[in-house]
């Protein structure tokens, strides 16, 4: 007899059962349609197992042993299933609710995203990836897509979850993550953001701007300038200088919004959340700024989502907000402000660990925001590694001290390599609490691409597959320091 046999036996009677060798997964039982289904796991292994008969039965691909089915987490059952169980498909949240962007690296996290998020007043983005950390993990948008929903299925959970095309640029990419089922797109202008300007001399950001066309120095000059709107209680001016650098740093990304808006949003005929990321410049957006691209996407019949724009101070991977608060304060409630005032949500990114803001923008946003994590959740797993397997974190952190000038072309961060205490001088007992301190936080951060691409001479893996055997057979502990991590972000996001 089958190993899955007694597991199989127990869903006929509908009863997630396993045979002591076989980890069922309760929270996914479900009969559809004449068909009983559960995930199970055996050794590092989780696969579906079906029982019954019908379309849902039929359509699984698998191979019949023991009066059932068993089958892979492919991307084939995966379609399956979403035309089977509803809630198992992706979906867009709009304007009013809190969501949160969770972007799993791994394709591990989500069910410990999912037990975190389950009974709390805000929507999980589970599937949430840039075209660079793919390049840098070695998956695609399918395989990202794929982890998300089975993550839902064996968590059972149903009340919504999205997945976003993060940071994307090119409009293949757009199309392509629209093609996918994609709920929510980000769509970073940084690109056609000119960062020149900020640091151009007074006579040559007006030579530039003379030389634009008559009719779109006009249009702009007429509409805004020495004209000044108010915003929920907060003013905002335009005088001649101003105007002509925000047009020269923002006209060309207006016209790619709207560009991408009305090819490839509007037409797409289901609803997606379209998010604004204008954060990728050299200096913060100035309210009035941010004021200016809304109006101008708003005139223009462009339905966004959400924006994120860049705040003061700086919002570095894995650790809390470096800045002045006051400023910071003074300015979210103007960006607050130009949100609600009209009507899409404030997107904070690079929003992990930044615990000190967060009570703050709960508080300007009403509790109506999106804020992005993931690199967050990579540095728990690194965290769980360090508990289980002291040898292999000690190879890992050695590598990625010898290769942190390599990462670090790829980020802006502060890192002090030589503040982290050497590896010698710490206990295996002690290892985790490397993910503590922000020197080290941001070394394993910015390495995780090296650190999982990493090879012998022979081609084999250094890291990548004994990190997720690890991840794998530490699969509780994994889900709790999730749980307790990603908990602290959303509590004090008054979630």
């Amino acid at each position: 007899m089958g190993i899955y046999a007694q597991a199989i036996a127990g869903l006929k009677q509908s009863e997630a059962s396993g045979d002591g060798e076989v980890k069922a997964y309760p929270r996914s039982l479900v009969e559809a349609e004449g068909t009983r289904l559960m995930m199970v796991k055996h050794g590092l292994k989780k696969v579906l197992l079906a029982a019954g008969e019908g379309g849902l039965y039929e359509a699984l691909e698998g191979t019949e042993e023991d009066g059932g089915k068993i089958c892979p987490l492919s991307h084939a059952n995966r379609l399956v299933l979403n035309r089977y169980l509803e809630y198992t498909v992706p979906r867009a949240f709009g304007t009013q609710i809190a969501t949160i962007g969770l972007g799993d690296r791994l394709g591990v996290a989500s069910p410990g995203h999912i037990q975190t998020v389950r009974g709390r007043d805000v929507r999980p983005i589970l599937a949430q990836q840039s075209i660079r950390e793919l390049a840098l993990t070695g998956r695609d948008y399918k395989q990202v897509v794929d982890a998300a929903c089975y993550a839902v299925f064996q968590e059972g959970y149903k009340d919504g979850f999205g997945a976003d095309g993060d940071h994307l640029k090119q409009e293949a990419d757009i199309k392509m993550s629209l093609d996918l089922g994609f709920t929510m797109l980000t769509l970073d202008c940084s690109e056609k953001i000119d960062n020149s300007v900020a640091e151009a001399a007074q006579e040559e950001i007006k030579t530039r701007y003379e030389a634009l066309p008559e009719a779109v120095r006009r249009y702009y000059e007429e509409k805004y300038q020495d004209r000044s709107f108010a915003v929920n209680g907060h003013e905002l001016v335009f005088d001649q200088d101003s105007l002509m650098k925000n047009v020269l740093i923002y006209g060309e990304a207006v016209l790619f919004m709207e560009h991408v808006y009305r090819t490839y949003i509007q037409p797409a005929g289901r609803a997606v959340d379209f998010e604004i990321s204008i954060d990728e410049t050299a200096t913060p957006t100035d309210p009035a700024s941010h004021y200016l691209v809304a109006k101008e996407l708003y005139d223009r019949g462009v339905a966004i989502y959400s924006m994120a724009p860049r705040f003061c101070g700086e919002f570095q991977k894995g650790i809390d907000y470096i800045g002045d608060l006051a400023q910071f304060e003074r300015e979210l409630a103007i960006h607050a402000a130009i949100a609600d005032h009209f009507g899409y949500k404030l997107s904070i990114h690079s929003g992990s660990d930044k615990f000190s803001v967060f009570p703050l923008v709960a508080r300007y946003t009403s509790g109506r925001f999106h804020v992005k994590t993931a690199g967050t959740n990579w540095l728990e797993a690194v965290r769980t590694v360090a508990k289980a397997r002291p040898d292999l974190y000690r190879r890992m952190h050695q590598y990625a001290l010898e290769h942190f000038g390599k990462a670090k072309a790829y980020y802006h961060v502060t890192t002090d390599i030589s503040a982290i205490k050497p590896l010698s001088e710490v206990a295996d007992a002690d290892l985790h609490r490397y993910m503590d301190e922000n020197d080290a936080r941001q070394l394993l951060h910015i390495t995780y691409g090296l650190l999982l691409q990493a090879k012998d001479e022979e081609g084999a893996s250094l890291f990548r597959q004994e990190f997720f055997d690890t991840l794998s057979e530490q699969e509780e502990q994994y889900e709790a320091a999730l749980a307790g991590h990603i908990g602290r972000h959303l509590e004090l996001l008054g979630k």
